[in-house]
């Protein structure tokens, strides 16, 4: 981060500074990650208060604390009325501080995945930082902010939303040169009601673009339209999976092999053979968004195409774990909606042998419509050459009951030893596994992996 001093910082968070002059060149807001010449923020969750913590924290060696009320120890100590402001308030200074070209990144599904794409091709170039983890809402992006110094380059910032108005606040915080929006699909329908006040909301990452900024649409993406109003005026490229007309990048010749995805990547600046090791037509349109972001703030086509070629697929992510000859399980854990959900099926179709999934409810889609959507993935799956679904959870009997091929469990344990079973009956056989990270579906894969004589895909 950007080394301030306390007495310099003081004004900038409106605070009332006690004790003596200090350069802080860290910020913390765990009292278990203390590093040298650091600051501790006392942060207040529904669960915690970090003011409780403060003395742990000095003890293990911060050097001062940024607190809403005066703390009994002999520190120097930054006042503010909230913590959680003064810290949005000290990540915008430090924005404004660097040069740095920033990259946001928000949309239903894929945000990690482009966010990694990305990184992986700035890499490249320059100096760059990117989102740890889901650091993606309210806390975590200033504190990714604070990481920046005058020597990155790029900052890739991905930006989560689960109500209306967080987006928009997010996007004022990083101020950022370039913006996605990857997709819409059903999710958080708790928080926005429906799908077009999620696109809605998701729009406004363009709202607070860089005068000069530049917006990457998803043309495929149904709430376009929604999206005209905040990109007037501004810098825009397109790409799509489904037409190459008036589109800035596209692909073609996709070819699906066994633990990765061939196509040729299209761009304004040429054209280039990409071999992706990851699973999934949704990865090539999260590769194309990845190069239009990338392009954007300088990259060129071989530094593209690199950057996507030494990609590793995350685990949890339709990550391949192969348990035997002929037996394959995928990991994809990480998290569930409709859009993930459909893409994972249309994986399993593609994949050999006798093809299960197993999932459980999709969460946060609302008490109303979360039949509906289960309902929606129970005829999806009708469709398809998938052989079993099995399915835990409350609502996720829809999909098995619907489908016509489907078994219900309300006990994990007894669904894995039926998946057992099934890996051992069966010569060739893909288990696809996928769920929302209430129920932590990365049980199951543990459990099946353990047993096993498996190596990574």
């Amino acid at each position: 981060m950007i080394p301030f001093s306390l007495h310099e910082i003081a004004p900038v968070l409106n605070a009332k500074y006690i004790g003596m002059d200090l350069i802080i060149h860290e910020i913390t807001i765990n009292s278990n990650i203390i590093h040298k010449q650091c600051m501790f923020i006392a942060l207040i969750g529904k669960r915690f208060d970090g003011h409780d913590f403060t003395s742990q924290a000095i003890a293990a060696g911060a050097q001062a604390l940024l607190v809403n009320h005066h703390i009994l120890l002999d520190v120097p100590q930054l006042i503010v009325p909230d913590t959680r402001c003064a810290l949005i308030m000290l990540a915008r200074w430090v924005r404004q501080k660097v040069s740095s070209k920033v990259i946001a990144i928000t949309g239903s599904s894929g945000k990690t995945s482009v966010k990694e794409m990305t990184t992986s091709i700035l890499k490249e170039c320059g100096h760059t930082i990117a989102t740890q983890g889901n650091f993606n809402n309210m806390i975590g992006v200033p504190i990714t902010l604070l990481r920046l110094t005058k020597k990155n380059n790029f900052a890739i910032i991905e930006l989560g939303t689960s109500s209306p108005g967080e987006l928009v606040q997010l996007s004022k915080i990083v101020a950022a040169n370039v913006a996605l929006v990857n997709n819409v699909y059903p999710a958080h329908l708790s928080g926005f009601k429906s799908l077009s006040k999620i696109g809605k909301e998701k729009g406004k990452i363009f709202s607070e673009l860089d005068l000069n900024g530049t917006g990457i649409i998803n043309a495929d993406s149904h709430a376009l339209s929604l999206w005209r109003k905040p990109l007037k005026g501004k810098s825009m490229w397109f790409f799509s999976l489904r037409t190459n007309v008036g589109i800035d990048f596209f692909a073609s010749n996709i070819i699906s092999e066994k633990n990765r995805i061939r196509f040729i990547l299209h761009t304004p600046y040429g054209t280039s053979p990409v071999v992706l090791s990851m699973l999934g037509t949704h990865n090539v349109a999260n590769a194309l968004a990845a190069s239009a972001l990338a392009f954007s703030v300088g990259a060129n086509l071989s530094e593209v195409v690199y950057g996507l070629e030494n990609i590793k697929t995350l685990p949890g992510r339709l990550f391949p774990i192969i348990l035997g000859e002929g037996k394959l399980l995928l990991d994809d854990t990480y998290n569930s909606n409709v859009g993930s959900m459909i893409s994972a099926i249309h994986v399993l179709t593609t994949m050999p042998g006798y093809r299960i999934l197993v999932v459980s409810d999709m969460l946060e889609l609302g008490k109303y419509k979360s039949i509906k959507y289960h309902c929606y993935i129970g005829k999806l799956i009708a469709t398809t050459n998938i052989n079993k679904i099995l399915t835990i959870g409350s609502v996720s009997c829809c999909i098995s009951k619907i489908c016509g091929k489907g078994k219900h469990f309300r006990n994990k344990n007894k669904l894995i030893i039926y998946i057992k079973q099934m890996l051992s009956i069966h010569n060739s056989i893909s288990v696809l596994v996928k769920g929302s990270r209430g129920f932590k579906m990365e049980q199951i894969i543990n459990a099946i992996r353990d047993e096993s004589k498996c190596y990574f895909g």
